[in-house]
């Protein structure tokens, strides 16, 4: 697995943007954006980075060989439930997949969650259709707590993976079912 960075998101990421905006890169999410929703997107990114870090963080995810830019990865508040915790999503540029970045990636947010977030949880929602989301959840430690009807963005039908990794010591999420539609 290479190593990356991950810088807080600023005003020059916003060309990551438009590349995660292609169709190769939102197959999962529904279809590309038009640019009014990504220049909203980019405001949203930069003032959550600028907030405390506990509010959570949009990062940049570089390359730590090259500083090269090669996708995103964040956590933010989320009420699952009825219970507060985070969210979290990534995405790696297709011309880097299957490279392990996205599992580097998520596995340095967790750390950051970890030793600056204030939530116990992160939560994460992939597609049951997309394999490589959730294969990152499972090796990045989190657990599946099973299929949800979570709709993202608005309009893309459910449904989805509960995934669920505890940022704290706290009981053991409960196992798994052993249903093998399940990743």
């Amino acid at each position: 697995m290479e190593a990356v960075l991950l810088t807080p998101w600023g005003a020059g990421d916003f060309w990551l943007l438009e590349r995660k905006n292609e169709p190769a890169m939102t197959r999962y999410l529904g279809g590309p954006e038009p640019a009014e929703k990504l220049l909203d997107r980019q405001r949203r990114y930069e003032a959550l980075s600028a907030r405390e870090p506990a509010a959570g963080r949009m990062f940049r995810v570089a390359l730590e060989a090259t500083g090269e830019g090669v996708g995103s990865v964040g956590f933010w508040e989320r009420e699952w439930r009825g219970e507060p915790g985070y969210e979290a999503g990534w995405g790696v540029l297709p011309e880097v997949q299957g490279r392990g970045l996205a599992l580097a990636a998520v596995t340095a947010l967790l750390a950051y969650a970890r030793a600056h977030g204030t939530r116990d949880t992160v939560h994460a929602f992939p597609g049951t259709d997309h394999a490589a989301s959730n294969a990152v959840c499972r090796r990045a430690g989190f657990a599946c707590l099973g299929e949800v009807p979570f709709e993202y963005p608005p309009g893309v039908p459910p449904p989805g993976f509960d995934w669920c990794y505890r940022l704290r010591d706290l009981p053991p999420v409960p196992p798994t079912p052993s249903d093998p539609s399940l990743p």
